[in-house]
């Protein structure tokens, strides 16, 4: 399989550093105005050869011909295309809005790791009906202003958009995939991608932002009710945007739904490269039994450094992308500290289960991409991955693989099932019978991580977990609104 990109950085995710940008491969897209063409798909078998026949024969002793013999041997499925296939190359042309060198470079590198990895086996094995998928990445560094422009360029050039990092900067592009009427699939949990106003041209999956904290939050206080904790209190702190907000404001919707104060509110406060500490000895000084931290490693260290620094102890916890292996590895002063305190999530099955899901994904990471870390994250690539591939079978199927026939065929899908990976999904039906609620739990492992046991450093307590309060909710609009 090839790939086009501007800069692939494969990083490992315990730095969540990305590499350097070098070099630049980008082709330039070529616009595309005419009308869907149809045209024949090539067979994935040659049709039979007819004899040739000898007109010298008399043709009166003939059999008639039955009508009710089959053609379909014999004939070429015909297939409708305008932008992004090429049935005469036979190669389906997707766009990558990918964020791997920018603040989320370690966590994407590993995403579309696991991406590329599940393609180039489907490409190996025939591909989508005999068509080869390539993936033309496109490296925003998590900059609206590039995912708008990168769109631009890639949208007269692919059928779908495979992945497309962040909520604002998805936010940014939607009007543009509505009136252009092609797919994207977003990586980012952003609860208002439940919301139909804004999901027309979406396949978003996994728990949302909001419902994470919702369950987690919930299933802290009993863990404390049931030690002893009579009226457990919760403080919150979170990054500005969609992502520390969406998240803060459910935790703090769960809070209420328990009746639990919460008796320090730094959400949207922590800002990465400036001095965070003074909130964590707010925290600490606030007595909080539970905290909720939604940010990245290094600012959630800084944070819950400053508090325990005072002698604060808690149960403390926060949004998946909190979490990275380093904060448990032999070298961190405080992973001792992050043992004793701290519980995870995470929206889908940890690589570390054993199910068919992970077992597949083990088995072509080793061939694929051997040098790659099996962090979590990968498994995200495979589930983004297998919701195109569904997608694009359905719609060639339904002999439409234009931008327009591979969207309508993405959203009559009933049920995606990921072997194990992650809860299915569903792209028919309201927002809350398709709302994602579940999560797996989890508690640090050092000793796992040091023994090479467990690469995320990490256990899992609970699996495809749902508290009450989170399946209660009845979803009526995003909790955290984006402007």
């Amino acid at each position: 399989m090839k790939f086009k990109f501007k800069c692939l950085a494969m990083v490992v995710a315990l730095t969540l550093i990305a590499a350097a940008c070098g070099g630049d491969d980008e082709v330039e897209p070529t616009a595309t105005t005419a009308a869907p063409a149809i045209t024949s798909a090539p067979a994935t078998t040659a049709a039979p050869q007819e004899e040739p026949m000898d007109e010298e024969e008399p043709m009166d002793d003939e059999e008639p011909m039955d009508d009710e013999e089959p053609m379909d041997d014999e004939m070429d499925v015909m297939i409708a295309t305008d932008i992004g296939v090429d049935l005469d190359a036979g190669v389906i042309t997707v766009g990558m809005l990918s964020d791997l060198t920018g603040p989320f470079g370690g966590l994407v590198g590993l995403v579309v790791a696991g991406v590329n990895a599940y393609w180039a086996d489907v490409n190996e094995g025939g591909g989508i009906h005999g068509l080869q998928v390539e993936l033309v990445y496109r490296d925003t560094v998590y900059s609206v202003d590039n995912h708008v422009q990168f769109y631009e360029e890639l949208k007269d050039e692919v059928v779908v958009f495979g992945h497309s990092t962040g909520s604002p900067h998805t936010v940014a592009i939607r009007e543009d995939l509505e009136a252009d009427g092609i797919l994207a699939i977003p990586l980012t949990w952003y609860s208002g991608w439940s919301d139909p106003a804004l999901n027309a041209n979406l396949l978003s999956h996994g728990t949302p932002y909001c419902l994470e904290a919702m369950n987690m939050v919930s299933y802290l206080h009993d863990v404390l009710v049931a030690q002893g904790v009579d009226s457990p209190t919760m403080a919150v702190a979170s990054f500005p945007g969609d992502y520390g907000l969406d998240s803060t404001e459910g935790a703090k919707l769960g809070a209420a739904a328990l009746g639990m104060d919460v008796v320090y509110d730094g959400s949207g406060t922590l800002i990465p490269g400036q001095d965070n500490a003074p909130i964590g000895n707010a925290i600490a000084q606030s007595g909080a039994d539970i905290v909720w931290v939604t940010a990245n490693a290094a600012t959630f260290t800084e944070v819950y450094g400053a508090a325990i620094s005072q002698g604060f102890e808690a149960l403390w916890s926060g949004a998946a992308p909190t979490w990275s292996p380093a904060l448990v590895a032999p070298d961190s002063p405080i992973k001792d500290a992050v043992a004793r305190d701290f519980y995870g999530s995470i929206y889908f099955s940890p690589i570390i289960e054993n199910n068919p899901g992970t077992e597949f994904l083990r088995e072509l990471m080793g061939k694929y991409a051997p040098e790659v870390p099996l962090i979590d994250y990968v498994v995200e690539g495979f589930v983004e991955a297998m919701i195109l591939h569904e997608a694009l079978n359905v719609a060639y199927e339904n002999g439409d693989l234009t931008q327009g026939g591979v969207l309508a065929a993405a959203k009559s899908i009933e049920n995606i099932d990921f072997r194990g990976l992650a809860p299915s999904e569903s792209y028919v039906g309201g927002p809350n019978e398709r709302l994602q609620r579940q999560i797996w739990i989890t508690r640090p492992d050092p000793d796992a991580l040091a023994a090479g046991t467990s690469p995320t450093g990490i256990r899992v307590i609970e699996r495809a977990f749902t508290h009450q309060i989170a399946a209660d909710y009845v979803f009526e609009e995003a909790c955290y609104k984006l402007s």
